[in-house]
């Protein structure tokens, strides 16, 4: 029997706490960083990001994402039989128990269902989305819960305004279900250790000592003209896998790193920026949550609708990078 996985729900959740660059711009000028608003929106598109209060989570985030998801279903918690959750700040330190194990536990998830975290950096959610994706077709599972979850600002220098600035909190979540019909069409993902020191946080714990830097890092310039090059090929890679050319796509819901980054990749694959969902302006770069935020926003304001073609597609640290092309 061939079975097929279709997002049948989307949902997402934002930290109430709204950070605009002029605040932002504020709170570091009182610590003797300048920066402005111009020079933060001219080099990323960013206006705005969320930050999460001191005592939540990224489970936090996860659960309240995952219910909108849920909802968008009509499905109930233990209709769940697997939760993959992307994230870089788990809930633990050494990632473990999972935030994954977190999340199914404040969701009243009760039938044994399976859950595990997925470390890709920005590229999680595409890793998840293709395990998944191959844990339906193979008739292992039925109803997945797939969610990307970051509390970035945790792990923020601010007193670095080249990275500071860029990042924020938020999650987004889909249930992938067994489906009759193709849903998600191709998948391709990629790695390449070696340029794994051009983003990381490049800490350890060692008795009990963080040793180190504990702060995210990124060579901007580099990450830049890697994710340019290796967005385009992989772009083409899931297109060649689907038969379908990029005309055939509805909507591109890239990772909301940089908008030029965006940019240069809808000017690559010949889509004009109205078939691009934006949403970097208003949440920043949120790393694995960015795309299931983004397709969340876009689903729920109506333009992506049921039968259209998405493709999602993103780098991350590893490096890691990677696309899908989803029929909705």
């Amino acid at each position: 029997m061939t079975f097929f996985s279709k997002i049948i729900g989307t949902g997402s959740y934002l930290p109430p706490n709204k950070v605009s660059n002029q605040q932002l711009t504020d709170q570091l000028a009182a610590k003797g960083i300048e920066t402005s608003d111009e020079w933060i929106f001219s080099r990323s598109g960013i206006s705005a990001r969320h930050y999460a209060a001191a005592d939540v989570t990224s489970s936090d985030l996860a659960v309240e994402a995952s219910k909108r998801a849920l909802d968008a279903a009509d499905m109930q918690a233990n209709d769940i039989d697997l939760i993959i959750l992307a994230t870089s700040t788990p809930d633990f330190l050494g990632g473990f128990p999972s935030t994954a194990c977190v999340v199914q536990n404040k969701l009243g998830i009760t039938n044994g269902a399976a859950a595990v975290d997925v470390q890709a950096v920005c590229s999680g959610f595409m890793y998840a989305i293709a395990m998944a994706d191959s844990m339906i077709k193979s008739g292992a599972h039925k109803n997945v819960l797939v969610i990307g979850a970051e509390v970035f600002s945790r792990i923020l220098n601010f007193e670095d305004r080249t990275t500071c600035v860029l990042f924020g909190d938020g999650a987004g979540a889909v249930v992938l279900s067994r489906s009759s019909e193709p849903g998600v069409l191709a998948t391709k993902l990629h790695a390449d250790g070696s340029y794994a020191n051009i983003l990381c946080v490049p800490g350890n714990v060692s008795s009990g000592a963080i040793t180190g830097n504990a702060f995210l890092y990124m060579d901007g310039q580099a990450v830049f003209k890697l994710a340019v090059s290796l967005l385009e090929k992989v772009a083409n890679e899931a297109l060649e896998i689907a038969g379908m050319d990029a005309s055939q796509i509805d909507w591109l819901i890239p990772h909301q790193a940089n908008i030029r980054i965006m940019q240069s990749t809808a000017k690559k694959m010949r889509m004009p920026m109205e078939k691009v969902v934006v949403t970097v302006d208003q949440h920043g770069n949120t790393s694995a949550a960015s795309i299931p935020l983004a397709l969340d926003v876009a689903v729920r304001d109506g333009r992506v609708k049921p039968g259209q073609t998405i493709m999602i597609e993103g780098v991350g640290g590893g490096f890691t990078w990677g696309a899908a092309i989803i029929k909705m």
